[in-house]
């Protein structure tokens, strides 16, 4: 562990996918940053449960290791930090203000902070609630690297005086996701964990076509939904799909659904991975509605819905010829504009020349 690092992060996981999604953006944004010749250090806080559920505890791109607590944070991993030529601080870090404040104490020349929940956060800071990160600490990064574009940039800078907000979006790393010609088993899937503010619109979007159409299948993977959720018998239940199984989970699907937190929605243009991952499968996408979308995903690709009504429709008249036009459209824009590759090489140029260096 004494190697320099071009960059070392400190996020909320890595080894684990249960029940976040920080970890397979996670993944694909430091393999796409391993193609660029880049060596990584993923810092994660060891809680028993994503301890208890790791489907990657030994990533073969970027070294991976785990502290107790912010003292030890320190004690085992300060040259690491001092030396790497930039460090990224997550959103939902574990006692993450404190983190952020001890490095701070560092004089880290280049460090940043990457929000992959920035509506959910200025929502929070907005409440007075600052649980991993105080509004007071923004303008101490370097940048402040934020899953949500748009206009939440501009107010990244002038509400909270962040000295430079660029749009850091989530990515897919084609080499895992892609078509694999297994036969379709579902005409609608949703995957992702469960949160009250999503689930009205998965109630609209999903769970309402399924008792219009009971001869349609339909497949729901995720955890955390409360038990007494009222599934349609043509609904089926999964807990939970590793990354491993994404890409089969994804080409099983005539369409897949995707829902947008409400904080998201009202910041727009923050979208969620699934879009990408499913378009990197060449599976279409219904989607809820949000101001940004059609800057990110091109029209001809994917389906907006706003109630039941437009689901049904699309699940009843669209055709297959239809559907792989979908299909195609989708998986050539993800390739070309929202791989690994593509977004890793964003992230360097925001990150400037000391992260940049060869790391022969």
């Amino acid at each position: 562990m004494s190697a320099r690092y071009d960059i070392v992060i400190i996020g909320l996981s890595l080894s684990s996918s249960w029940g976040n999604g920080h970890a397979t953006t996670y993944r694909a944004l430091i393999h796409g940053l391993r193609a660029h010749g880049k060596r990584v250090l993923f810092l994660e806080r060891d809680v028993p449960w994503y301890a208890n559920n790791r489907d990657l505890p030994d990533p073969d791109f970027c070294a991976l290791a785990y502290y107790d607590s912010v003292q030890d944070l320190l004690a085992r991993y300060t040259p690491q930090l001092k030396n790497a030529g930039a460090v990224i601080v997550g959103s939902y870090v574990p006692d993450g203000i404190a983190v952020i404040d001890t490095l701070n104490k560092m004089a880290l020349p280049n460090w940043h902070f990457y929000d992959i929940d920035t509506p959910v956060t200025l929502a929070r800071l907005a409440r007075g609630e600052e649980e991993y990160l105080a509004a007071r600490q923004i303008p101490l990064f370097t940048s402040y690297l934020s899953f949500s574009g748009g206009p939440t940039l501009e107010r990244l800078e002038r509400q909270f005086g962040a000295r430079s907000a660029q749009a850091l979006y989530c990515s897919v790393d084609a080499d895992r996701y892609g078509p694999t010609g297994e036969a379709q088993h579902w005409d609608l899937g949703y995957l992702g964990t469960y949160s009250p503010d999503r689930q009205p619109v998965l109630e609209r979007l999903l769970i309402e076509p399924a008792r219009q159409l009971p001869d349609r299948r339909f497949v729901v993977a995720g955890a955390q939904f409360p038990a007494d959720i009222d599934w349609p018998a043509n609904v089926e239940r999964i807990e939970h799909v590793p990354p491993s199984e994404h890409s089969s989970f994804y080409n099983r699907q005539r369409f897949t659904l995707n829902v947008t937190r409400a904080d998201m929605v009202a910041a727009g243009w923050s979208p969620s991975v699934r879009l990408f991952e499913a378009g990197a499968c060449g599976t279409p996408v219904i989607s809820d509605i949000w101001p940004g979308l059609d800057r990110l995903f091109p029209a001809e690709a994917i389906v907006l819905a706003s109630d039941s009504t437009d689901v049904v429709r699309a699940l009843r008249q669209t055709t297959a010829s239809q559907r792989q036009a979908m299909a195609t459209a989708a998986r050539r824009h993800v390739l070309a504009r929202h791989s690994a590759t593509a977004r890793a090489g964003e992230l360097l140029a925001m990150l400037g020349a000391s992260a940049i260096r060869s790391s022969a």
